[in-house]
């Protein structure tokens, strides 16, 4: 009797814990099952959490570098690379942690071990076995391999290994030019290492913009990073201190080698379902591995559900967390939704990159008349006053509704400006509903009023 739940969720990232909370707070019995020796999933551990304390780090250390001397200000700075691992390591601490304390405050039963479904309504963890009127898989990603190319975390690293690395390397090569490669790259970019970029298509930021990927690019460059693009690794071979690259045209010819200290795989991420015994209680899977759920995130056997990213949709942490909010409501009898359409993506590089909705691509294939604004961030005064000029905010609008149908931003804090463009658009806003808000002066936000008014074309600096 001690283990029967309402609720059993397997996996405590950021869909599985915020999950658990949600449904304890509604007066669900909850249990949560975690192979791992701290919540948090990839994200708090070896993901967005511990990539986001370096990307800060190293971001101070390259303002020393280039940009104290401009404001006047006199110092010589070094890094202690070992201590700014260790900084790491206090931000995941604190936030696995806190993980642990939410879900003891909302008495959430906890599991620890490997979660596997044994048929519906029970969940074992190595001899334990839990009985519970809803199971839900929330076990989230592992990074995706590429054939030939062996991982060995050491030389060939994913984005784990990027995050533990002994020293700074001389040079680094990432293959995949998307969110992960280019913030890791940013990452030991800034702290001295030579980083070359080898990515498939002919573009980076495969989904984002097409006008802010190409923008985003030269900013890079001009950071040192260099690309080759519409180009594919076909070998690696491993010498004391370097890997050899073979990479070739992606539409075939002449190979050339790279080489580099360190290579980092970051070609994306696949749903993580092995040993859940999916298979045999019969649940369905599309194509890419994904489990396939309806619009109430149950899968084909009923009462086994799915969130995050072993489901359609864009890998994302707040996704996954608005997920599991959504799935918490509905098994506790309310009208949990989620709006797919305003879901904001971030690229934490510097500058930043965000978007929220349409790119002007999809607008155009989908056949929607539709208005832009442009603002470029060298017109804002507080831009300016900063030195962080490089980049701009676009809207984009329907034509004859001026409703707000996307934002792209990439320049300073794109990450937090783009949620005032979330807000608008969840609400239904229009271009004109955002140029009338007052914005406060002098601020970043202004370029997105700016952009707002540049869809009627009556942008006031510019």
């Amino acid at each position: 009797m001690a283990n029967q739940f309402d609720v059993t969720i397997i996996g405590t990232g950021p869909g599985g814990y915020v999950c658990a909370i949600r449904a304890a707070q509604l007066g669900l019995k909850v249990a949560v099952v975690e192979k791992r020796a701290t919540h948090g999933g990839t994200c708090l551990n070896v993901g967005c959490i511990p990539s986001k304390a370096l990307l800060h780090a190293s971001e101070l250390y390259a303002e020393s570098k280039h940009s104290f001397a401009k404001m006047g200000i006199k110092a010589e700075t070094a890094i202690d690379f070992p201590k700014m691992m260790g900084f790491k390591q206090e931000a995941i601490d604190g936030n696995t942690k806190g993980i642990d304390f939410l879900l003891k405050k909302n008495k959430v039963t906890v599991f620890r071990g490997h979660g596997r479904i044994a048929g519906p309504g029970k969940v074992t963890v190595g001899d334990e076995t839990i009985e519970t009127k809803s199971i839900i898989i929330a076990t989230g990603s592992d990074v995706a391999r590429l054939k030939g190319i062996d991982v060995d975390e050491k030389q060939i690293v994913s984005s784990t290994g990027a995050l533990v690395l002994e020293k700074v390397p001389a040079s680094l090569a990432v293959i995949g030019a998307g969110v992960i490669g280019l913030e890791l790259g940013s990452v030991y970019a800034r702290l001295g290492s030579k980083v070359t970029v080898i990515e498939y298509l002919d573009r980076i930021l495969p989904g984002m913009d097409m006008d802010v990927a190409k923008n985003f690019q030269r900013m890079l460059q001009k950071q040192g990073f260099s690309f080759h693009l519409s180009s594919k690794v076909t070998g690696a071979v491993k010498a004391k201190d370097k890997v050899t690259l073979t990479v070739e045209p992606a539409a075939g010819g002449t190979p050339e080698n790279i080489e580099a200290e360190v290579v980092l795989v970051a070609v994306g991420r696949t749903p993580y379902t092995e040993g859940l015994g999916l298979d045999e209680v019969g649940v369905k899977r599309d194509n890419r591995g994904r489990v396939e759920v309806d619009d109430h995130f149950q899968t084909n056997v009923p009462g086994i559900y799915a969130i995050g990213d072993v489901i359609r949709g864009p890998m994302l942490a707040h996704k996954a967390e608005d997920e599991g909010i959504a799935l918490a409501e509905i098994l506790a009898g309310q009208a949990g939704h989620v709006n797919y359409g305003v879901i904001p993506g971030v690229v934490y590089t510097s500058p930043e990159v965000a978007a929220v909705g349409k790119t002007e691509e999809e607008l155009k294939a989908e056949g929607v008349d539709y208005k832009a604004g442009k603002f470029l961030f060298l017109a804002n005064g507080r831009a300016k006053a900063n030195q962080t000029t490089d980049g701009f905010v676009k809207v984009l609008a329907d034509a004859r509704t001026d409703r707000v149908l996307g934002v792209h931003i990439v320049g300073p804090m794109a990450g937090e400006l783009i949620h005032e463009a979330a807000v608008l658009m969840e609400f239904g806003g229009s271009a004109e509903d955002l140029a009338r808000t007052c914005h406060a002066h002098p601020t970043l936000s202004e370029a997105v009023k700016e952009a707002a008014l540049a869809v009627a074309g009556r942008a006031i600096h510019s």
